[in-house]
């Protein structure tokens, strides 16, 4: 990945508002993905399986409430792309494993605007560095996977219409709180997706 921090950047493991790892439920989650497990590889791969197919897409299955924080994500168990990322990374940081959150400009459309932000996950792994994964949920021509160091996102971006937007974030970016704290149910947000120009991301 390009613009990547530092691997022992404090921020990438700290606890927050939105990514609450001390939350006791997410601890206690954390806990039991990482039981057994060998290495940080491992925990971060059963982490990043159970975001991505234990907590439904907030539009994919029609869901509310609309979720933002890590531990309202794993209470109700639904959250759009961004609060599902929020869930991982705090999954993986109360596990001291260091993370943060990624996004891509999407089409809506075919190609062109309108546009929208993609929320995801980029991952510390020491036998390979930051390593960006996608929990948004799999579905019929979406298969986003957990194979380091070959990156498997949930969306490719098509250029010049697309963008992968450089930087890996501790906390979630003000547009995307804002899209998911001001709208009351799935389809709201999905009416007000939030967007932004990558060279202003």
């Amino acid at each position: 990945m390009t613009s990547s921090p530092s691997a022992i950047d404090p921020r990438y493991l700290a606890t927050s508002p939105y990514i609450d790892h001390d939350h006791p439920a997410v601890r206690a989650r954390a806990r039991e993905l990482a039981a057994g497990a060998e290495n940080a590889d491992a925990i971060a791969e059963r982490c990043f399986v159970f975001v991505r197919d234990e907590i439904r897409h907030s539009v994919d299955y029609k869901m509310n409430p609309v979720t933002c924080k890590a531990s309202d994500v794993l209470q109700h168990r639904t959250g759009y792309c961004y609060a599902k990322s929020h869930l991982l990374a705090a999954l993986l940081r109360a596990n001291g494993i260091a993370a943060g959150l990624c996004y891509q400009r999407l089409s809506l459309g075919d190609e062109g605007a309108p546009f929208c932000l993609h929320g995801l996950n980029a991952v510390y792994l020491p036998r390979h560095g930051w390593y960006r994964i996608d929990p948004r949920g799999n579905k019929p021509g979406v298969d986003a996977q957990f194979t380091p160091p070959v990156e498997r996102l949930a969306f490719a971006t098509r250029a010049p219409h697309e963008a992968d937007l450089t930087g890996i974030h501790a906390e979630p970016l003000p547009s995307v709180i804002a899209a998911l704290e001001s709208h009351g149910t799935w389809d709201a947000v999905l009416a007000n997706l939030p967007d932004a120009e990558p060279s202003a991301v």
